[in-house]
């Protein structure tokens, strides 16, 4: 199954091209942008993450896309639609999220290339439920989340199973959001 392309205004969520992954590498490298991950990427593992989201976009028809910005054809980022990846009291879920390089914030992208997807979701995918977590510290995508209708239980924060005891991220919030 080949991923569409998803447009808004300003933005395309596109599949992969071989000139995404330069960007995709500095993206990870930039110590700001993963702030709220435990480590940049080396330039190897970078790739190694970048092949894998791309065959997978592919496969499944959803993942990783590419945001763009339409005026310029930027590489603003990404928008990821995706099967939750661990095991916790959620899942298994459909979660949405993003990561943009440092000079796409502040202009809205996130809220609107997540809307889009949110929309093929909920369209063209029939998903009943989409999820969105982050590290209960990183209040700019709690932000995003929240722009997007989506909501939180206390309840339903948990301690992300892939980080160790005492580390500043493990403790994460989840919002959900029901199909309209």
């Amino acid at each position: 199954m080949s991923a569409p392309t998803l447009e808004t205004s300003r933005l395309i969520l596109r599949p992969w091209r071989d000139a995404d992954i330069p960007h995709w590498i500095a993206m990870h490298a930039d110590a700001r942008v993963m702030e709220f991950f435990p480590s940049t990427y080396s330039e190897e593992y970078a790739k190694e993450v970048a092949e894998r989201l791309r065959v997978q976009l592919e496969r499944d028809g959803h993942g990783w896309w590419i945001a763009e910005i339409k005026d310029g054809g930027r590489f603003a980022g990404t928008i990821a639609l995706q099967e939750v990846p661990f095991e916790a009291h959620f899942t298994p879920a459909r979660e949405i999220g993003w990561r943009l390089t440092r000079d796409a914030w502040g202009h809205g992208y996130a809220t609107e290339g997540a809307r889009a997807v949110l929309d093929y979701a909920f369209g063209e995918m029939g998903c009943n439920e989409i999820v969105s977590m982050t590290a209960e510290i990183n209040a700019r995508s709690r932000r995003v989340m929240e722009r997007l209708g989506m909501t939180r239980e206390c309840a339903d924060d948990f301690d992300h199973p892939r980080l160790q005891e005492g580390d500043r991220l493990r403790r994460h919030v989840l919002y959900r959001l029901l199909a309209r």
